[in-house]
């Protein structure tokens, strides 16, 4: 198994010693080759300091001048170190003190000179912890009758050395290619890399789904190994002690409802539902979560290829999933089939509230497996339901019109968001990595079922707390002022009255009004679209925090997508352990014990749940992956958000010479920003190509100002523009103007000649 410095480095917490056979089991070394390379990586931290050894076991030693970070360059050179910690100071890194670090590299970067006021820190590589580039793009070169890779990537300041290794590397010349790293800059000797594929004569004839797997390196297959791993997995049988040991809820009504999207290019089904009315007249929502965690072992070799890929990525057409197909066969929930799942059961009063709830081990049986448009029908009531399905069809009208809104309600009373989309793409029906609840207008089933999904999420985070157990819990902080001052700008420029003070910060409730305002604008979709941006990337705590999108203050967590989100898999194994080994009762003299499967026993335990082994284990180990699979969350939302800039470009290159109405959305000294509305498509126009006059740019106004013609070409105008050309790998887009723009204000306080 492959590690890096970084994963070593996470397997030690606080000053605790470990033992090398320790990290040899946590890092998957079974092989001898893999188990040397350990013990040298071990000698060399100990060497330099990072580690010391102590009764034969290694201890991590912590330096207050020494930063763990992430490089960040640009095409001119200049480096940043960026901490993961908020609001730190980002350190600057001069290029001949990078150490043949790359950008994107994570690493530990030396303080040596202190920041100032208006100065950045500065400093120098000290340790490259983990390469963010084993494999690039690039176009092949022959110089000095050498072939070298250069890569498209202008922020990697290097060329490769490729080795030939019998491939037809003349055939490659001067085409896109996959080049894998084979060795890093090593004193003066270059970087060596190997081509892997080729991907075309240039960009736009490669595939974007392949440009996208190889710039992020995502893998689309999986390594012969984990394939034959499957074939160890049980079969879909249940043996009957198992069944002993579950809840059995096959005769309750279950129905799954998932897009036809997922259903064509994912066998994933994940989630069921029950919904019934209680004695009191109370409703009882069930969420039926699949039991991966059952069927994959910790360490096992699945669960390690999981844990490296950490998520799902959804690339349209194609899912680069979390597990092979068989795992997926075996966990699904599949209409008629006996399936292993961990139920949720959530009793809800008449006005919405919470009562209680339960989470326990069951078995299940779906009955009726629907896609979102065939609910969508089934719930308007447009044509009277077959046979087959009159007995699912009031269930949900229940869920659908009654239940959902109540919890609709509960949020907005909170401030939760809801923001409308022309699309949704998204493997999981939670809130996903957007962190807030999208809808659609063709389709607000999908944002009805996320309204309920989201509730499995917050009991589960709430049990976890209320139990004292380890726990990861999904946050999201607010928007930076800064990042909504011109959106603000840009609505009040629209004419509406936004009474939002940034000085004073922003909550969760004024990006609620927001919403509502920007609804009664025609450019709704626009300022969606841009307020969609200032949101925070969500980011996963060993600690209950608040959630801005969903407006939960005190813990939140993922765990409905075990089979697509490793980190659901690590949640559910927590609940599992507490099923298995968890204490219902402080002595075991005592006659009763609580219920550690219901909120009932919440305020009752003064005792641990867990053996302090496994609670520790688990501790430790969520201490040590959560970094990575932070990061892993990041690279796969860069990468969705990357194919949908690349499918962008490609629509807007077979328009170029088309003209189309927008919106400028951006000004500034270089140009401006138009979002051509219809297709929410962003574009610059350069200030180069405004003819007809010389512009002058004022920031406080935010536009550009003719001095002549007195047109003025300000945020909020609408413009007509022509599609210049497109750059498809960068995916930027030239326009120029044929039409639009303001007269400038001649009531203006500054010269013309005034400087901003």
């Amino acid at each position: 198994m492959e590690f890096s410095i970084a994963t070593l480095l996470a397997q030690f917490v606080d000053d605790k010693l470990v033992a090398g056979k320790n990290l040899e089991k946590k890092l998957g070394c079974e092989e001898e080759e893999s188990i040397n390379k350990l013990q040298i990586t071990l000698d060399a931290l100990e060497k330099i300091g990072v580690l010391v050894k102590e009764r034969g076991k290694y201890r991590r030693v912590y330096e207050e001048d020494v930063v763990e970070a992430k490089l960040r360059c640009s095409s001119k050179g200049f480096c940043f170190a960026i901490q993961d910690e908020e609001n730190a100071d980002d350190i600057y890194v001069r290029e001949s003190h990078l150490s043949n670090a790359w950008n994107g590299d994570r690493v530990f970067v030396k303080i040596i000179k202190e920041g100032s006021r208006r100065r950045s820190p500065e400093g120098e590589v000290k340790l490259i912890l983990e390469r963010s580039n084993p494999s690039l793009l690039a176009t092949v070169t022959n110089k000095e009758e050498k072939y070298r890779a250069i890569p498209l990537d202008d922020r990697l300041l290097f060329e490769l050395n490729l080795k030939e290794n019998g491939q037809d590397l003349e055939a490659a010349l001067e085409h896109l290619v996959h080049v894998s790293v084979l060795r890093y800059p090593l004193g003066q000797h270059p970087p060596l890399g190997k081509v892997t594929k080729v991907l075309g004569s240039d960009a736009e004839e490669a595939a974007d789904v392949d440009i996208v797997s190889c710039k992020h390196d995502l893998p689309q297959d999986f390594p012969e190994k984990a394939i034959k791993a499957t074939t160890k997995l049980p079969t879909a049988r249940i043996p009957a002690a198992e069944l002993k040991n579950r809840q059995d809820l096959r005769d309750k009504l279950t129905f799954s409802i998932e897009s036809e999207a997922n259903l064509n290019h994912t066998p994933w089904v994940e989630n069921a539902f029950s919904l019934e009315k209680t004695a009191a007249d109370n409703w009882q929502l069930t969420i039926h979560i699949t039991d991966v965690a059952h069927y994959i072992e910790t360490d096992s070799i699945l669960d390690r290829i999981a844990r490296k890929r950490g998520t799902a990525v959804n690339l349209r057409k194609q899912v680069l999933p979390l597990f092979p197909e068989k795992v997926s066969k075996l966990c699904s929930f599949i209409p008629g089939k006996n399936r292993l799942a961990i139920s949720v059961v959530i009793t809800i009063e008449p006005q919405g509230s919470i009562l209680e709830y339960t989470i326990a081990p069951t078995v299940i049986s779906v009955d009726h497996q629907l896609t979102y448009q065939e609910t969508q029908v089934l719930i308007s009531e447009e044509k009277k339901p077959g046979r087959k399905l009159a007995e699912v069809a009031p269930v949900l009208q229940d869920l659908f019109f009654t239940l959902s809104p109540l919890i609709k309600a509960q949020r907005l009373q909170r401030g939760g968001l809801e923001i409308s989309t022309p699309e949704i793409n998204s493997l999981y029906k939670d809130e996903g990595r957007v962190g807030t609840i999208l809808s659609l207008d063709s389709l607000p089933v999908h944002s009805m079922l996320t309204e309920l999904t989201i509730l499995a999420g917050k009991v589960v985070a709430e049990h976890l707390k209320a139990l004292e157990l380890p726990g990861i819990y999904c946050t999201q902080s607010e928007p930076d002022v800064e990042d909504l001052e011109d959106l603000l700008k840009l609505g009040s420029n629209l004419g509406l009255e936004l009474d939002i003070n940034p000085e004073e910060g922003v909550t969760s409730q004024d990006y609620q009004r927001l919403t509502e305002q920007f609804s009664t604008s025609s450019a709704v979709m626009v300022l969606n679209y841009l307020l969609q941006s200032t949101f925070k990337p969500v980011k996963f705590l060993t600690e209950p925090n608040k959630h801005f999108g969903l407006a939960y203050e005190d813990g939140y967590t993922h765990c409905i997508s075990p089979g697509q989100r490793y980190i659901d898999l690590v949640v559910q194994r927590i609940l599992k352990a507490v099923f298995e080994h968890g204490k219902d009762r402080r002595h075991s003299r005592t006659k009763e014990g609580v219920d550690l499967f219901s909120s009932s026993c919440h305020g009752q335990i003064n005792w641990k749940v867990l053996p302090p082994k496994i609670q520790e284990e688990i501790e430790t180990d969520i201490q040590t992956m959560l970094p990575f699979l932070n990061d892993r969350e990041k690279q796969a939302e860069d990468a969705e958000k990357d194919l949908a800039g690349l499918k962008k470009a490609e629509q807007m290159k077979e328009r170029t010479g088309k003209i189309f109405e927008g919106l400028i959305t951006g000004v500034q000294s270089y140009g401006f920003f138009v979002e051509i509305e219809d297709l929410l498509v962003e574009g610059l126009v350069h200030v180069s190509s405004l003819k007809d006059d010389w512009y002058e740019y004022r920031s406080r106004d935010s536009c550009l100002k003719g001095r002549k013609n007195r047109t003025a070409y300000r945020l909020g105008d609408r413009v007509e523009v022509e599609v210049k050309s497109v750059d498809y790998y960068r995916q930027q887009i030239d326009l120029v103007t044929v039409g639009g723009g303001s007269d400038a204000d001649d009531g203006s306080n500054r010269s013309w000649g005034e400087e901003e």
